[in-house]
């Protein structure tokens, strides 16, 4: 249907409020259809299509900067200036207020508009400062300056490939600035610690690099200065399993550093990776005597099923190997290549996966998930992370000891060791962490996020009670930005700023522009295509959708030329296509719609001759399921019909997972979030263009709204996010959360201050006698550490003085056979086991039924 010649007036978008970046007018709405309006003209569409332009970085001015890992490394300084005196010229030009003003005038701006955008002028003119003092620092500090240029050395290796081509040759304009702008957290000594800096970009742009290159910069500087070991930097990621692939980027960019550091001859212990992760990934120890269930080292396919890189970090070949050291009790990555061309001389790579060997060597940076950090309730090794350990163990290869146990008198790790303990290698003051970075910052909401809150503050506190230790810096990233400072305000309780600041006009700022398509599809990142299936279910969609892709990637294999004729295309690409487009993404919003997605693919898509191969990637699927499904994905078999067709995925895939071959996806139902619409659909067209098929479920008022605005939701998209829903002022989240509160003061502060165990309830009691500590003292610093000490807190601060004083009466009173001070904590809870065991469980029993 067609409609022209008619006086319209656009809707204007009421979920979106006024801004002076955006655009919220629609030129019309389609039920249960599409519009395509043009020139006064509108019709009908069977689908909604919006295309997405691919960013191109890089600065507006007529002079650029060389950003290459070789000069940086060289003479970092000239090419910095002209950066940042760009950048300076260009924040004068166009948020100055005489242009804010034309602006004003020509796009029809409010007052409050106008107010909004000189505020985000101050903000911008503070950012061009932030940078200008980190090329000046750079400028004058020696040490500093030489970590950099090690740095840019370090991912130049994280960069090259194992045939020694580049990935890519340098930094982006905004990752060096975000670099510039946080350096000075480096020192240790910077009042801007204080703040939570987030770098923002379109998935896809570069965060995981940006915050690599700042993290390596700390960690060469520290070795620079005296820091021989301790753990720089633990950065947490809000997923239940951690990506290999994010994992492999930490550990070449490290290995880079470790390459440098020894050409340097700068002491030190290994620049080392510790990956820690929840018990079904990896193992929480090795024990002497298994358990059912436990990891056994007698078994010889044991070690294999803990491999976690997908190459050696130092020379990039699939060469490793799993062994165990028997002797130290360590679970080891070994490259085969080992005198063969890898750099690498020793047995192991510094790279550790069990977490008493983290413990024990406190690797230079530990990569991780977010739940670990519930460790502190129960775990006094923990405590390495953020103060001194007790000691060194003088058995070679044992590594730090800590408060000791019945079973580890001298508080060593490894096996029935009883060596003497040695001092410290290092001053004290050393050790605790310089950064902590949590990825994908947005994602921490709900119970998660209040949890975690606690959690943050609980970091701070412990990192804060050992004499000369200071909380250290908090780095974060998001893919959006809706609530960012008050969700940070909550999580990490400090103020929060965003790098970099957007533009005056959305999609265009100093650091990136974002063309127009339709004027050059050579700049096509993503097709989006919007589906309102209509009178059959969205799993006949799905399939035929997937069938239809199938049938013509297989007709291109067959008959190449006349395809390409067809398409327009030199058929010297045939091949390419098949392999960048023969593989279908088909997304469910849960566990279950996945699995059915499998079945159905399996058992309903018809491809003629081609046997359709589906496999399932979701947070249930086994380590060793997704290396093998990733190695295949990226080494693909010769034959098409031997590779893997089509991959049903959940969130699992949203966040860290960069597969270049991932260009088609369909979406089945309108993901629960607009975040993670953003996050899921980046997944496709990272290198080449996407093609992304919104299947909606019209029934359901939400993805009816988002197919009716299709073409604002993903070109505003960031706007659409909707606010983090989080707070750490809940009397229901301090009952999960106490108990560990509680037990980290006991393990990690209390058994430090007293320097010997506490582990019994007669010790505990005298401990606190003898230090003159009280319930009343105990309130005070958990609700310093908390942060409730506003006058409206009265209500939070009256629960927590009746949960401690119920808890001295515990430990005063215990049962005669209750000897452990986490066995009378009230109300019968224990620390959490996980920031997600926010509900009680209940035990599920499959024996006992008669399956006939």
């Amino acid at each position: 249907m067609q409609i022209e010649g008619l006086e319209t007036q656009p809707y204007m978008l009421e979920s979106l409020p006024d801004s002076f970046r955006y655009d919220r007018r629609i030129e019309a709405y389609g039920h249960n259809c599409g519009v395509e309006a043009e020139g006064g003209v509108f019709r009908s569409a069977d689908t909604i299509v919006v295309d997405g332009g691919r960013p191109e970085y890089g600065t507006p001015s007529p002079v650029q900067p060389d950003l290459s890992f070789e000069t940086l490394a060289d003479a970092p300084i000239e090419q910095l200036e002209i950066l940042v005196a760009s950048f300076e010229k260009w924040v004068d030009e166009h948020w100055e207020e005489t242009a804010l003003l034309r602006r004003k005038e020509e796009n029809g701006w409010d007052d409050r508009m106008m107010d909004e955008a000189l505020g985000e002028a101050q903000k911008a003119h503070l950012e061009a400062l932030r940078i200008r003092n980190g090329v000046d620092l750079l400028r004058r500090n020696d040490d500093l300056r030489r970590a950099f240029k090690l740095m840019n050395e370090a991912m130049k290796h994280s960069a090259t490939k194992v045939d020694g081509q580049l990935k890519y040759e340098g930094w982006r304009s905004f990752q060096i600035a975000f670099l510039l702008s946080t350096i000075s957290s480096v020192l240790r000594d910077d009042e801007g610690d204080d703040f939570v800096d987030t770098v923002w970009f379109a998935t896809g742009g570069g965060k995981t690099e940006t915050y690599l290159g700042l993290l390596v910069t700390a960690a060469l500087y520290e070795r620079i200065k005296g820091r021989k070991t301790g753990v720089t930097a633990w950065s947490r990621f809000p997923l239940r399993m951690l990506s290999m692939q994010q994992t492999q980027r930490f550990a070449n960019a490290l290995a880079g550093a470790e390459l440098v550091r020894q050409r340097e001859e700068i002491p030190g212990a290994y620049i080392s990776l510790g990956y820690f992760v929840g018990r079904e990934s990896t193992p929480n120890r090795l024990a002497k005597r298994p358990k059912s269930g436990e990891p056994d080292f007698n078994d010889p396919d044991m070690p294999g099923r803990y491999k976690v890189l997908l190459q050696c970090p130092f020379c990039k070949h699939d060469s490793l190997e799993m062994g165990f050291n028997r002797e130290l009790v360590k679970l080891e990555h070994r490259c085969n290549r080992r005198g063969k061309g890898c750099p690498w001389k020793m047995p192991a790579l510094p790279f550790y996966v069990v977490d008493d060997e983290i413990f024990r060597f406190l690797p230079t940076v530990v990569i991780g998930t977010l739940d670990k950090a519930a460790l502190m309730g129960f775990q006094a090794s923990i405590a390495g992370f953020f103060a001194p350990p007790n000691g060194f163990c003088s058995s070679i290869g044992h590594g730090h000891v800590y408060a000791g146990r019945a079973s580890k008198k001298n508080g060593c790790l490894v096996w029935d060791c009883e060596a003497p303990v040695k001092p410290l290698i290092q001053p004290a003051h050393w050790y605790g962490l310089t950064m902590r970075l949590q990825d994908e910052v947005h994602l921490l909401r709900d119970s998660l996020g209040a949890v975690d809150s606690h959690y943050e503050s609980l970091m701070d506190h412990v990192q804060q009670a050992f004499p000369g230790g200071a909380r250290c810096k908090v780095i974060a990233s998001s893919a959006t930005l809706s609530g960012h400072d008050r969700q940070v305000g909550v999580l990490f309780n400090r103020p929060g700023r965003v790098f970099p600041l957007q533009g005056v006009v959305s999609g265009e700022s100093f650091w990136s522009s974002q063309p127009d398509p339709g004027k050059n599809p050579g700049q096509l990142l993503r097709r989006y295509v919007a589906v309102a299936p209509r009178g059959v279910t969205h799993e006949f969609v799905s399939d035929r959708t997937v069938e239809a892709l199938q049938r013509g990637v297989l007709r291109l294999t067959k008959e190449p030329e006349v395809v390409c004729t067809e398409a327009g295309i030199d058929v010297v690409h045939a091949s390419r296509l098949v392999s960048f487009y023969g593989v279908n993404v088909v997304y469910g919003n849960t566990v279950r719609d996945v699995e059915a997605i499998r079945r159905s693919l399996e058992g309903q898509v018809d491809v003629g001759q081609l046997s359709l191969n589906a496999v399932t990637l979701t947070g249930n699927t086994s380590f060793a399921e997704v290396r093998k499904v990733l190695n295949r994905l990226e080494e693909p078999e010769p034959a098409y019909a031997d590779r893997i067709h089509a991959v049903a995925a959940s969130s699992m895939l949203s966040h860290g997972v960069d597969v270049e071959r991932f260009n088609i996806m369909v979406i089945h139902g309108l993901p629960l979030t607009t975040a993670e619409f953003i996050q899921t659909t980046a997944r496709v067209g990272r290198t080449y263009p996407g093609l992304v098929y919104v299947l909606h479920r019209m029934s359901r008022e939400r993805d009816a709204a988002s197919f009716r605005q299709f073409v604002p939701y993903v070109k505003q998209g960031d706007r659409f996010v909707e606010p983090v829903p989080v707070t750490r002022r809940s009397r229901r989240v301090l009952d999960l959360t106490l108990p560990g509160l509680a037990e980290a003061r006991r393990l990690l502060v209390h058994e430090r201050t007293a320097d010997k165990a506490l582990t019994m309830i007669q010790q505990y009691t005298a401990f606190l006698d003898a230090e003159g500590m009280s319930p009343q003292s105990e309130l005070e610093e958990l609700l310093q550490a908390l942060g409730f000490t506003n006058e409206d807190d009265h209500v939070l601060r009256r629960h927590v003085m009746q949960w401690l004083e119920l808890w001295e009466y515990s430990l005063r009173n215990p049962a005669p056979n209750i000897v452990f001070p986490s066995k009378v904590l009230p109300h019968g809870r224990a620390p959490m086991q996980s920031l997600r065991d926010v509900e009680p469980s209940a035990p599920i029993h499959t024996g006992g039924f008669d399956r006939d």
